[in-house]
């Protein structure tokens, strides 16, 4: 699926092919739901990197959230995720992570291309989600308290909304 996304004020576009483009994962880690969140959580969807497009490249910029650092407990070190925003209007716009460089994550909450309805939600990294947020029970609600073992394609190609 092409997408198009923006930030809120109109100085950053960018378009994108997605093989998963189902808005399935809410991430509630302190970083997500602080940098980007709505309700609490943030959606990043998968996407190619090799097809991302940017118009208003200038207006981007880009922070790595700071995470402990495995070489001294205690410490931080900037995180290897590379989130861009927009630097006008603090819009989130998509994420990267260099040991994936074939993959670009944009947050479903800057993408304007009508998305189609998840068959179920899960909620991830419960951990770390704030107190007064309210994670929704019941059928098609799956939480994780950390990470699932089932990747952004696994899931997609277990609903059946996945090329083959």
């Amino acid at each position: 699926m092409r997408l198009s996304g923006s930030c809120r004020c109109g100085a950053v576009r960018f378009t994108l092919n997605s093989p998963t483009p189902v808005p399935y994962m809410r991430c509630y880690c302190t970083i997500c739901r602080k940098s980007a969140g709505g309700g609490g959580y943030a959606i990043n969807l998968g996407g190619d990197a090799g097809t991302l497009e940017v118009e208003g490249r200038e207006a981007v910029a880009t922070w790595r959230a700071p995470i402990e650092d495995p070489q001294n407990p205690g410490r931080t070190c900037p995180g290897p995720s590379h989130r861009h925003f927009c630097k006008h209007c603090g819009s989130a716009l998509w994420a990267e992570d260099p040991a994936w460089p074939e993959l670009v994550h944009p947050f479903a909450s800057a993408i304007d291309t009508p998305l189609p309805e998840p068959p179920e939600r899960v909620h991830i990294m419960l951990d770390f989600k704030a107190p007064w947020v309210r994670v929704p029970e019941g059928p098609g609600e799956v939480r994780f308290a950390r990470y699932p073992e089932e990747s952004l394609e696994d899931w997609h190609r277990r609903h059946g909304l996945l090329d083959r």
